[in-house]
């Protein structure tokens, strides 16, 4: 794991060198206490002020990837709820951003000036959305499950499908919708405050401006599957988080001594910096666009779910019953992770990944590294 966190000089400070200061320090506080079971309206309240949800927007350079890495871990270690949301909120802006006209670009400029947050919902209950002209622009049919803020956020970048079958992006204005929502089968032990339950777009009507770029770029490459490093950035800070309560644990018990509890958490002090390292160049090909991006992606993904299976199984054995006392730091942050982890198609990912080393020779001229 690389620390990237270290003070730099004022000359080679980024635009975003403060709000990584901003966030680190609200990081810090909240890690003093569980996040709240409902969504986190006041934590992403103060991101925004923060200037959070306007930074970061379209492909970034190397210095604003690497302070984009520091938020999404630092938020992570703090509240992967609020890590999800936010999240989910750079990847609605990165892709109006680079898929979007002029004019979208302008409203969504003024939209993030004016705090507003987004979100982005693909996953949906059968049949699926669909699209369809209609007076006055374009009628939805259908609905959005796992809908990351349903009810909370202001804009949902969600996909539905033309009469063709092809898949369209569209910007939809949810902001008060709450009548839309159904939350009630978001029955989970972690990642409770994402509130990501049903929202019903039947019937709902949008105007011609609301469709973001053309059939298919959603799922257009490298970007749809590279992006995926954000989330293994902020599952890697709550990881980190993880072995930094183990450690305080060990510390003020005096089980530091025990050569077993060593060897341990040595082996997950290891892994865990092994996975910041596959995450932090997984983040730098991506944000290039780089074609090589989606291996290292798809490889950051598996490590990095091995690092924290293996935390949160050396922590309980090592912190014992006390790591699942309701309200703990570790069992908060056990229980979010869990389900966080549980991302979609694991091993079809790995596969690929191991596809993309068999394709090309990653160790002679290795451009990973």
């Amino acid at each position: 794991m690389i620390d990237h966190e270290t003070a730099m000089p004022t000359a080679d400070r980024t635009p975003t060198a403060d709000i990584v200061a901003h966030v680190r320090d609200a990081a810090t506080r909240w890690d003093h206490g569980n996040g709240p079971e409902v969504f986190p309206a006041e934590r992403l309240a103060e991101l925004s002020r923060t200037g959070a949800l306007r930074a970061f927007a379209s492909l970034l350079d190397e210095p604003a990837t690497r302070d984009l890495l520091v938020v999404l871990r630092r938020i992570g270690g703090a509240d992967l709820s609020l890590g999800r949301i936010y999240e989910g909120h750079v990847n609605a802006v990165q892709l109006v951003e680079a898929y979007g006209t002029d004019e979208q670009r302008s409203v969504l400029h003024d939209d993030l000036a004016a705090s507003r947050s987004f979100g982005v919902w693909n996953t949906e209950p059968p049949p699926g959305m669909t699209l369809a002209p209609c007076e006055g622009g374009f009628r939805l049919t259908g609905a959005k499950s796992f809908a990351t803020g349903a009810g909370h956020l202001d804009r949902a970048l969600i996909t539905a499908r033309w009469p063709d079958g092809t898949k369209q992006m569209v910007l939809v204005d949810i902001a008060g919708q709450t009548d839309r929502v159904d939350d009630s089968a978001w029955q989970v032990r972690g990642m409770r405050g994402t509130v990501s339950g049903l929202f019903d777009f039947d019937g709902m009507i949008v105007p011609p401006e609301a469709l973001i770029g053309q059939p298919g770029d959603y799922e257009r490459e490298p970007r749809f599957s590279a992006g995926a490093w954000r989330f293994t950035a902020v599952q890697l800070g709550a990881i980190e988080a993880l072995v930094r309560h183990w450690r305080d644990h060990l510390v003020a018990t005096g089980k530091g001594g025990d050569p077993i509890q060593r060897v341990r958490f040595g082996a997950a002090v290891a892994a865990t910096r092994s996975a910041g390292q596959w995450v932090a160049r997984a983040a730098t090909l991506a944000e290039a666009a780089r074609p090589e991006a989606i291996g290292c992606v798809m490889m950051t993904r598996g490590i990095v779910e091995d690092a924290g299976l293996s935390v949160m199984e050396g922590a309980a054995r090592a912190i014992g019953t006390a790591s699942f006392v309701a309200g703990s730091r570790v069992d908060r942050i056990t229980r979010d992770l869990g389900l966080y982890l549980r991302q979609p198609v694991p091993d079809q990912a790995r596969d690929r990944a191991a596809a993309a080393w068999l394709e090309a020779d990653r160790w002679g001229d290795d451009p990973w590294w």
